[in-house]
């Protein structure tokens, strides 16, 4: 059984490994939409990928954070 420090060192990571796949992702979306390169999508419909991505970097730091500051899980 995992103690509860292992728990949220196990949270942390996680949570900063999506962070990371996200914004892996918004810099070839970024890239994409430079080059004009949408696929079957129109260009709106790429800068609201975008913008989503962002709200997702914003919801996965405040997860991180709150991880982070768990006091449950003293690091």
């Amino acid at each position: 059984m995992l103690t509860i420090q292992e728990i949220n060192e196990r949270a942390s990571n996680k949570a900063f490994a999506k962070i990371l796949g996200i914004r892996a992702k918004q810099i070839n979306l970024k890239k994409d939409l430079k080059n004009g390169l949408y696929g079957s999508i129109t260009k709106e419909e790429m800068q609201l990928l975008i913008k989503q991505n962002n709200i997702e970097i914003d919801v996965w730091n405040y997860i991180a954070k709150l991880i982070e500051t768990d006091n449950n899980g003293i690091r």
